[in-house]
Parts: C-alpha cells; structure tokens; sequence
C-alpha cells in the first residue's frame, strides 16, 4: 500500500508540474496580448486551473485546490466578460504558479505545509476581485438574424464570445456541412484548424440531417473580418457558407448542401479510426460540483436532435474511444540512472570481452573462436551506442522549461524594484539532461536578480543618460559542439572595476598590495568570491554578498565554467558553457605518477608529446608555444600534490579547452579510451576542487573523473591564491 501512494504521489507530482509549467507560460503569452485576449489562450489558461483543482482536491492538496479554485473563478469572470484582465488581475494571477510550485514541492518532499498562511491569504485576495455587477442593457444579440432554437442551445460563454463579436462589428457566418458518422470527429477538428486561421468559431451544434441516416451534419458560427469568399475557401468545396444578416437586413440563403462531403483519398498505410469526441458539459456556477469547461470543440447537443448511428458504427466508436490519445509515458529520472548505470556496467562486460579475445589472440589460441570474440563484441559495441544514445534522448529536456519561469521571476522583479525592463529569450528548445536543467535554475535566477537589481539602471536615469527607457536583458542558448553555451547579457551600468577594487579591501577579501598588482580579469573574477557584494546597501533583491558565489560554484559543480565580460556604462554578458549530459560520457584514461585519471573526451581539443626543453617559464607557470600562441601549463601530478612525482621526458600533454580558455596538462602517459558512467563521490570528498566524480574502469579498477572546467578556473583564470589574502 505505501509503494502504491509513493506511486500515486510521484504522478500526481509529476501532472500537476506539467500543468502548473503550462499555467505560467499561458498567463505571460496572455499578458502579451494586451487588452484584446485570444479567446483559445484564454480557455486554455482556464482548463488548467480547472485541472489542478481537480486534482489536487483528489489527491486531498486542500490549500492548492481551494487556491486554484479562486483563479479558475477570476478566469471565468474574464472569460465571460464580467471584469476585465488588467494590470491588478494579471499581478493576482502571475502569483498563482509560483506558489503552485512551492505547494507541489512540499508535497513531492513531505515536508510540513508551511506555505498555508500564503495560500489563504493568495485565496482570499481573489476572492476579493469580485466581478463588478453586471448593468442590464440592451442585448447585442437582438440584433442577429439568428432563429429562437439556436439560441436556446447555445452555452452561456458562446452566447458571449457571440454577443463580443457583434459588439465589436465582425462579420458572422455560418457555416453547414455533413461528415459521415464513422469519422466525422477528425473530419470536424480539421474544418474547425481551417476556420480558426481566419477567425474564430464560437459554436459547433450538430443538426439533423433525414436524408442520410449514415451522416451527421454541423452548423458552425464563424466571427471573422475575412471576406466571404476567404471563409468559403477555407471551408472547402463541399461545405454551404452563408453571412449571418442583422436583423432588418435581407438574409442571404445557404446554397443547398451535398448529401455528405466527399471522402478523403485513405493513405497508403490506414490508421486506426480516431477516437470520438467528449461532449463537453457546461460547468454550473462557481463554487459548484467539478464540470468540463466549454470549449470551441464541445459539442452541446440539443434535445431536438437525436443521433442514432448504427449498430456497427456505434461499436466502431466505442472501440475506438478505448485508445489513448497521448503517446507519452512519464518516467522518474531516478529510474533513467538505474539503467544509465546498467548501461555503464555493461560497457565494462564488453571491454572484458574484447581483454580476453586480445588475449587468446596473443596466446595463440583458436583464432576462429578469437575472430568470433571480436564479431561479438563490435555487434555488442553498437547494439551499447543504441541503447546509450536513446537512454541519453530520453534524459534531454528543453530548456524552455527555465526559461518560462525566469520570464515570470523577470516580471515581478521589475515591478518590485520599479524598473523597467525588456526580457528576451531565445534557444529555448535547446535541449540539455533534465538534471543539469533542475540545478541550473538557481545559477540563472541569482544573474536575473543581479542584473535587475545592480545592472539597469531607473527609467529616469537611463532617460538622462541617452538610453531607452526601458533596460534590455536577453537570456540566449544555443550548441557548441558537446556542449551547450547559456549566455545572460544586459545593457545596464556595467561593472565599475574600481569600485570592486575597493569593496575587496574593505571586506577582507584581498590586501590592498594584492589587489593593486591584480590584472582587470583577476579583479572581476573578485565578485565570484564568498561575501562579496558592491551594493551600498542591502534590498529585497541583493545586497548580502551571497549569490554570485552560489553561481560559480553551482556551475563548477556541473562540469562547467562562467566568463564575465564588461564594459562601464554599456552593461555585462555573462557566457556559461556545460556539458551535454553527465551521465555517459567518452573519456581518455592517463596515467600520472602511478595512478590512473579519465579525462572528458568532450573537452579535449588534442594531445602532444612534449620535452621538458620545449617549456618556458613566464611569472612562475610553465607555458608552452604552440602554434605561435603561448599555452599555460599544469602538472597534474604537482597539481594534486601527488607523492612520486618523477617527471617523464618526453611527456604527453593533453589540450583542454571550455570557452575561449586554453590549459595544457602534462600527464605520464596516455592508457587509452573508455565509455564511462560518472558516479558522484561520497560526502567526504564531495567538492574536491578538479575531481568531478568516479567511474569504474573494469577489473575492480576505480578512478577519479577530471573537472576539466575547475582546473581551467585555478589554473587560467586567476583564482586569489593564498597570499593574496590577508
């Protein structure tokens, strides 16, 4: 019974994290839009309020199903035009998700609610924005030419979106046509994309239709500004379209409608029918039993009508029904990483396999039996590259799935602080492993946050500086070969290298001596120091000195390494590059005094051999010339203070490189290549600066992992060494 509620508890998790992600996105785009809302999006936002009512109120989430209740109650109102969703509304609502999320994550954790008071206080602030009281006035729909019965039929939120259009002067038409029965729910859905590309369906009722027992027929109202001969068009041949006249004005009748509309040629694979369509209630009032909200696809059915299919096409239709629509199936990651892990022990089987074909092949023995050793293993080696690469696309997500809520934390932010500010976001859909992708969010959100709070400037004093009003930050992704570069650029006040320059000596972080001999990139990278801040006073957004710190070392933590370029007055680009993935990745195996290290293959650019007369020394670091360019250069074996430091002559150098930064590392010799599954090390290692985790080599043989990225920052980057600080 407890495995079963884990189970129901990660779904409920896992559904209602999707939908509270797609709340979000919906709520900006339809903030986007100004005044005039698309009336699909606004649906949309609606029906996944109403989901998460219903179920949270399952699942027994009380506080998230009451909170959801009030913002399906407020969407409603905007729905049907009781109040409209301004400024005060939007605010309301954009606080919704984010507390949603808090809510969930609580619940995935188990953790005591704490977030009741703030759910409380949430509801009853949307209770409070009640609908102004509707004034009686005249009916615009009194103006239609429109029969009594088919008003009568009509849904309280179509008869609105009908009486807005006509309100607004659009054009209405109708629009009949005949589908046969066994198929005229997909035939239906793609009459209706057709005519929404040119405006927008406000009701699809079926009609009786005597003459073909076998057909159903539609009317559909259509309000659009196209032309009647577009909507025609669009409708296609077989369909009758007719303006729908004003009351006083002459009707124009519907030419006479075919039978039923031609069949669609079947493709040369045929699908399995479709499943039929839901017909929507329509929900009661607010506060009432959970119904299905209405939508441009429901089917409301008068009781005039009678569809009676049949026998065999109404089994066609049941049968059918059964198939799910959705291909997706939701998976733990935790679950992908156990068969990460198979995968990594199956690798280490076929490199035993191949070590004991060598040997037979050294020992002389039967070289039939060797050769059908190798074939084996080659087949196991692709058959390994499959299973990896699709675990591996199993694992990527878009990054999209940041990018939306840091959209909604850039709002609110600017609104706090009193700026404003222009946020653009592109390369959403790159994709990275969904794990890399959670411990992102944090590194991004404190960038946004600084940017916001340190970097634009106030409308007034962009204003007197000659700069638009509102301040710019863009937040971009895009491939760079196996890795992925994150890039958080703004056009605010920049970095005033002198002003870190002062805060470092008066904090404690460097001697005055230090700082002074400190070349402009040793400076900047000053602010990735613990305790470091520039503001002159602390704010809801900053001021603490934490935060940049968390950025570098949540980024080292990922295999991957930050860049700070900036300029006074013209504003700050922070570039991030990470790795694809970390669960299998290729790495090259080296030997350094005695002991074995793998080195991502990802970041090796190429390997040298090298004599000890080839170095030079310049500032107490060995540097080499490579190619006219000086590389700097690192002992691994002095950088990890290993004990037999015999150096070899000649020696191999490994070419690493992240970003524009270069390193050369001197190893012993080079072992080989090897697919690896990275493990993380224990707490007491965990953080062990240059050390990423471990893997298994076979044959018992364990080794560290190289944080390629972490020995560039030492190394290149000018980390403060000891004597800098005081």
């Amino acid at each position: 019974m407890a495995d079963r509620s884990q189970k129901a508890l990660s779904e409920f998790v896992s559904e209602a994290q999707e939908t509270i992600d797609a709340l979000g996105k919906d709520l900006m785009r339809l903030e986007g839009h100004g005044g005039e809302h698309d009336p699909d999006l606004l649906n949309a936002v609606f029906r996944a309020a109403h989901s998460l009512k219903g179920i949270s109120s399952m699942f027994g989430v009380e506080r998230m199903a009451r909170l959801a209740h009030a913002l399906e109650d407020l969407l409603d109102d905007v729905r049907m035009g009781r109040r409209p969703l301004d400024r005060a509304g939007m605010d309301l609502a954009l606080e919704v998700p984010e507390l949603f999320s808090t809510i969930i994550a609580e619940e995935s954790t188990g953790a005591p609610p704490a977030t009741l008071e703030r759910a409380t206080q949430l509801t009853e602030r949307l209770r409070a924005a009640d609908a102004p009281a509707a004034q009686a006035s005249e009916d615009a729909l009194d103006a239609v030419a429109l029969e009594p019965e088919l008003r009568r039929v009509l849904t309280d939120y179509e008869e609105h979106r009908l009486r807005s259009n006509v309100q607004k002067g659009v054009p209405l038409f109708r629009v009949r046509v005949n589908f046969e029965l066994g198929r005229f729910d997909k035939d239906l859905a793609d009459l209706n994309a057709r005519l929404k590309a040119v405006g927008e369906v406000i009701s699809t009722l079926p009609a009786s239709d005597e003459r073909d027992p076998s057909a159903i027929a539609f009317d559909l109202l259509l309000a659009s500004r196209e032309p009647l001969q577009t909507v025609i068009l669009e409708a296609g041949p077989a369909a009758a379209v007719g303006p729908v006249a004003r009351r006083g004005a002459p009707s124009e009748l519907l030419p006479p409608l075919p039978s039923v509309l031609p069949p669609v040629l079947p493709p040369a694979h045929p699908e399995p029918p479709p499943p039929a369509p839901r017909l929507a209630a329509h929900p009661g009032p607010a506060g009432g039993p959970l119904a299905d909200p209405p939508v441009d696809e429901a089917v409301p059915v008068p009781a005039a009508v009678s569809l009676s299919p049949q026998p065999e096409a109404l089994h066609e239709l049941e049968s059918s029904s059964l198939r799910s629509a959705s291909q997706a199936v939701r998976v733990d990651i935790h679950k992908l990483d156990r068969l990460m892990n198979v995968v990594g022990e199956l690798v280490l089987v076929k490199t035993s396999l191949l070590a004991v074909a060598d040997r037979l092949k050294v020992e002389g023995g039967d070289p039939v039996l060797t050769a059908e050793l190798h074939r084996a293993n080659r087949s196991l080696e692709r058959k390994l590259d499959e299973l990896q690469g699709g675990i591996l696309e199993v694992r990527m997500v878009p990054l999209d799935q940041v990018f939306d809520k840091l959209s909604r934390l850039v709002r609110k932010l600017s609104r706090e602080s009193g700026k404003v500010v222009e946020f653009e976001v592109s390369g959403g859909d790159v994709e990275l492993d969904k794990l890399i992708v959670e411990d992102l969010s944090d590194p991004l959100m404190h960038l946004i946050r600084n940017a916001i709070d340190h970097a634009v400037e106030p409308p007034e004093v962009r204003t007197r500086l000659g700069k638009p009003r509102a301040g710019r930050i863009t937040l971009t992704a895009s491939h760079r070969g196996n890795h992925v570069r994150i890039v958080v650029e703004d056009d605010g006040a920049g970095i005033d290298e002198e002003r870190v320059r002062e805060v470092a000596v008066a904090r404690g972080l460097a001697s005055a001596e230090a700082v002074a001999g400190m070349s402009r990139r040793d400076v900047l990278n000053l602010i990735f120091l613990p305790g470091f801040s520039t503001a002159r006073q602390v704010t809801a957004l900053s001021g603490r000195g934490v935060g940049m710190d968390v950025v570098k070392n949540n980024i080292a933590n990922l295999s991957g390494i930050i860049d700070l370029q900036t300029e006074k007055g013209k504003g700050t680009r922070f570039e991030i590059t990470l790795p694809v993935t970390l669960a299998i990745i290729r790495a090259l195996v080296v030997s350094v005094a005695g002991r074995i290290y793998a080195v991502p293959l990802n970041s090796v650019l190429e390997i040298l051999e090298v004599h000890a007369s080839e170095l030079r020394t310049v500032s107490t670091r060995e540097v080499l010339t490579l190619r006219g360019a000086t590389l700097p250069i690192t002992r691994l074996a002095r950088h990890f203070a290993l004990e037999g430091d015999r150096p070899a002559d000649p020696f191999f150098v490994v070419v690493v490189g992240l970003v524009q930064e270069r390193l050369g590392i001197a190893v012993d010799d080079l072992v080989g290549q090897q697919d690896i599954v990275v493990k993380p090390l224990g707490r007491t290692l965990h953080g062990v600066r240059g050390i990423a985790g471990a893997t298994d080599l076979g044959g018992q043989r364990t080794v560290l992992v190289l944080d390629v990225g972490a020995i560039i920052e030492d190394v290149v980057k000018g980390q403060l060494s000891r004597e800098t600080a005081v």
